[in-house]
């Protein structure tokens, strides 16, 4: 174990992973922590759920409820009592500035935007979600990530095609391929001609996403940082073979969504107790409220399973290790401690394969789901803020 003291942080701790094994460069980007080309398919536009599908649905209700909770490690998170405290006492202490959500069109698809815009930025962070790829579920990390920024840095969260409010594209389902490209083309088209150099922060599977676009675009990114990274399938998860094989049968999947969609249609609050009921009590309002408003859509749910099973189809491949030596010094990971998405073996094969990635483990319980919380969603945004912060002051 490390000799290096507890960081002093009020809000928590990374673990470095010299705590965890041998001690990797000084050089890493995190040291100073102590602490989803295939086409869409078209599909037949649903503007209600198939009444078929409610019945199977509600007679197989066990099964969807058990269905729906897990994806709890995927957009929900539990957090430990004393951060929450201190979360909840400086978000009553130090009201923030409000990020502002708006649509604009990507390469014909309607894209649902979560943004603030700084006055004179030095930089711009652009945030890919995991999946469900939904922007407004990363407000309060995108809030808090711009004020630890000191207002400095433009910071966007983009939300995945059809993972939204409204079924802008009529029922057709994207894989994770044309997720990929949607991205790189709102880069190529917002960010084509910004001055400020682009911070790439992909979450879960939005860091699989995050790599290849980083690929593509490698003079325009000047660091990536993967939160919770989804980078390649883990075969000893029970709960990813569940959602494996719900997301494969096209039978469970419109079960599942016309359930969820039955749920959204409810009234207002019977569909928010049924979310903290199903989903956790610890949830934040605007994570409940991401749920309520965009999540429980027949559309977006079978955007998100349709997603999933092109994950799973090609997270049996390795990561590109090439790739991933080749821009090391330019890479940060983050891992949880008790985390199926990203287990710590995964971890240890980063740092076999790119030791020069800087590699972090945080350990106050946040788990995968950290913007969920109003703690997990500040304690992330700290350890983002001050990853920049160090490779800025690096490169200068």
């Amino acid at each position: 174990m490390s000799d290096v003291p507890p960081s002093p942080d009020p809000i928590g701790k990374a673990a470095d992973t010299d705590t965890l094994h041998t001690r990797l460069p000084s050089r890493r980007l995190a040291e100073r922590q102590s602490a989803p080309c295939t086409c869409g398919i078209p599909v037949p536009p649903a503007p209600r759920p198939d009444p078929i599908a409610i019945g199977w649905a509600c007679s197989g209700a066990p099964l969807i409820f058990a269905a729906l909770r897990l994806f709890r490690p995927v957009c929900g998170a539990k957090s430990g009592a004393g951060s929450m405290e201190m979360e909840r006492a400086r978000l009553t202490s130090f009201p923030r500035e409000q990020a502002t959500a708006r649509v604009c069109m990507v390469a014909s698809f309607a894209t649902e935007l979560l943004e603030m815009r700084s006055k004179e930025p030095s930089l711009h962070v652009l945030l890919i979600p995991g999946n469900p790829g939904i922007a407004a579920f990363y407000k309060d990390f995108v809030e808090a990530l711009y004020e630890n920024l000191g207002g400095q840095a433009s910071v966007t969260a983009i939300g995945h095609i059809s993972h939204s409010q409204k079924d802008a594209e009529h029922g057709r389902l994207f894989s994770l391929h044309e997720q990929i490209d949607h991205k790189v083309d709102f880069i190529e088209q917002e960010l084509e001609h910004s001055e400020q150099p682009i911070v790439l922060v992909g979450h879960s599977i939005g860091a699989y996403i995050g790599l290849e676009i980083f690929k593509r675009l490698q003079t325009k990114i000047k660091i990536f940082v993967g939160l919770y990274p989804f980078l390649t399938l883990n075969k000893n998860s029970v709960k990813q073979s569940a959602i494996g094989y719900i997301a494969r049968s096209s039978l469970l999947s419109k079960g599942v969504s016309s359930f969820v969609s039955l749920l959204g249609s409810l009234n207002a609050s019977a569909t928010r107790g049924i979310v903290r009921r199903l989903l956790g009590p610890s949830w934040s309002v605007t994570a409940v409220d991401a749920a309520c408003n965009h999540l429980l859509r027949y559309h977006t749910m079978r955007n998100v399973l349709f997603m999933a099973m092109t994950e799973f189809q090609k997270l049996t491949e390795e990561p590109d290790w090439a790739f991933i030596r080749a821009r090391q010094n330019e890479i940060a990971l983050l891992f949880g401690v008790d985390d199926h998405w990203g287990p710590l073996f995964h971890l240890e094969e980063v740092s076999k394969r790119a030791p020069r990635v800087a590699l972090s483990v945080e350990t106050e319980g946040h788990t995968h789901g950290y913007c969920c919380t109003e703690a997990g969603s500040f304690w992330v945004a700290d350890y983002v803020a001050n990853l920049i912060k160090t490779q800025m002051l690096r490169n200068n």
